[in-house]
């Protein structure tokens, strides 16, 4: 590592990987920092034991829930941070989730920008990611500007069977807009360990394949691994960030820079600003002007649902290809929105196991070769008593009551009855807790009062001028869906907004080619 680089980043997720690729190319010296190791590429990658018994793979860390009880988090410390485990689908939010939305539970408010500010950011984020989908077969799509950057994958025959029939009972379905690298030159094996699980062979459109290394290969960005930060510094006027403090191979050092932008994640983004209070910072960083720093934390309600019919085995493999929106919005069951459906990773018997130890694996394993498995995922709506704060021990708390519970109960109520219309009479869900934190969101919102949010509407900290959260902390409301896709649009928004803010016009003009950058 050098003394002081141009920009700085924390994490190496979904926001800060999108944003190096998209800062690299204009010649600034980049320094993207991430907590944990390279994650290798290795046969227990797809090992249901290693994954979900032996936890091999999760944050060896645990945090505090609301009444102080220490838990073991569903969250991951290596270069791609979550994305290394997601199920790939790249969604973008509908039209009406950026204006304020009447759910049974509350409104989900409107954000500072709206759908068709993001439209082109998203445009470029699918391609970045290299989505595989259809354009408008979602009836609840919003406008795009082109089609998907790659053909929908298809379905296998099980799968598509479901879909005639749920056509057929006047349901919408569609294929899931999913990042892997399915395709012709491709190298995705179309496997059953891709849902929850990281790929060993790269085919999946993680941070780490799609836009850490493409960032890496400009030769201007640095990456260090195993590397904590403690805290940023600021000047003594507390206007702007001066360096960061890290810990590396076990030495306390000090990191210079001109721009410096966190993106490790709604909470530990949120921990990290807490953990950098000063004498002109006294509630954190980003948080002087509205107390909302770690607030409104949201992680989606989210059920798993397996229905299972007896006498029938489903012989699929790769079975996340299908989503449902036809109770995204307020439909004919309810005048308000229930949330969305789509297919989940092909449950096996030791994941289901893992859960219920109790339980023969003989048995789960019946279970899970005669069943149909669905992602049944409801708003959750921000509430400022949802928060996250470090505790005085240093440890994570996460104080969260889940809200907008009917709906969801009512969109598994929905989705139960259409499968035991379907032949499947035996339905078995799980709802996931606060352990489960992949689609963590909130806690820096940004918007146009800094009264009211911790960022401006490119990200920016309304009380630095240097100092940028570029993961999905920006969120203002969680919607329905996995917010990675737009993470990327934002984080592209986000490094425009910085290239034309340099004191360089070519750079401003082009937004890239250019020597590295004086920063305004």
């Amino acid at each position: 590592m050098k003394d002081h680089y141009d920009v700085v980043i924390v994490g190496s997720g979904v926001g800060g990987g999108a944003l190096a690729r998209s800062l690299a190319a204009s010649g600034c010296s980049i320094l993207m920092i991430e907590r944990g190791p390279r994650l290798a590429r290795e046969p227990d990658n797809w090992s249901v034991a290693a994954v979900f018994h032996q936890r091999k793979y999760a944050a060896k860390e645990q945090w505090r829930d609301r009444d102080g009880n220490l838990f073991a988090p569903g969250t991951y410390y290596y270069v791609g941070g979550n994305s290394k485990f997601f199920g790939a689908a790249t969604v973008r939010f509908r039209a009406q989730d950026f204006e304020d939305l009447q759910h049974e539970g509350g409104v989900a408010p409107a954000w500072p920008v709206r759908y068709a500010d993001f439209e082109p950011y998203y445009a470029e984020a699918e391609r970045l990611m290299g989505t595989h989908g259809t354009a408008g077969a979602d009836p609840i799509e919003p406008p795009r500007s082109g089609p998907m950057p790659h053909p929908a994958i298809g379905h296998e025959p099980e799968i598509a069977t479901f879909e005639r029939k749920l056509r057929a009972r006047g349901l919408h379905p569609f294929p899931l807009p999913i990042a892997i690298d399915y395709h012709e030159g491709g190298a995705c094996l179309r496997c059953r360990t891709c849902d929850g699980f990281a790929c060993q062979i790269g085919a999946k459109g993680d941070a780490e394949v799609r836009l850490v290394d493409p960032a890496l290969a400009s030769g201007n960005v640095t990456l260090v691994t195993e590397t904590l930060v403690r805290r940023f510094v600021t000047d003594p006027s507390g206007r702007r960030v001066t360096a960061v403090e890290i810990e590396h191979e076990g030495e306390v050092l000090s990191v210079a820079g001109d721009l410096f932008v966190s993106s490790a994640g709604a909470i530990n983004s949120a921990a990290l600003l807490l953990r950098s209070a000063n004498d002109q910072h006294r509630r954190g960083l980003g948080n002087n002007g509205s107390d909302q720093l770690g607030r409104n934390y949201m992680a989606h309600n989210n059920t798993t649902m397996m229905a299972v019919a007896p006498w029938r085995k489903n012989r699929v493999t790769f079975q996340k290809s299908m989503a449902i929106n036809d109770f995204y919005l307020a439909n004919a069951e309810r005048p308000y929105p229930l949330g969305n459906i789509q297919g989940l990773g092909k449950l096996q018997g030791g994941m289901l196991t893992a859960n219920a130890r109790w339980a023969p694996e003989w048995l789960m394993s019946s279970f899970a070769d005669r069943s149909v498995d669905w992602w049944l995922m409801s708003e959750d709506l921000p509430d400022p008593e949802n928060r996250v704060t470090v505790d005085p021990d240093g440890h994570i708390r996460l104080s969260y009551t889940p809200n907008n519970l009917k709906a969801h109960g009512e969109l598994v109520a929905v989705w139960t009855r259409h499968m035991k219309a379907l032949g499947y009479p035996i339905i078995v869900t799980q709802k996931m807790d606060i352990k489960v934190a992949m689609h963590q969101c909130g806690t820096a919102r940004f918007g146009t009062d800094p009264s009211t949010s911790v960022l401006d509407p490119f990200c920016r900290a309304w009380d630095l001028e240097n100092l940028y959260v570029v993961d999905a902390s920006f969120l203002p409301s969680s919607t329905g869906f996995n917010p990675s896709l737009t993470i990327v649009a934002q984080a592209l928004r986000t490094a425009e907004h910085i290239l034309k803010g340099w004191r360089m016009p070519e750079v401003a003009a082009a937004g890239l080619g250019a020597p590295a950058p004086v920063l305004a």
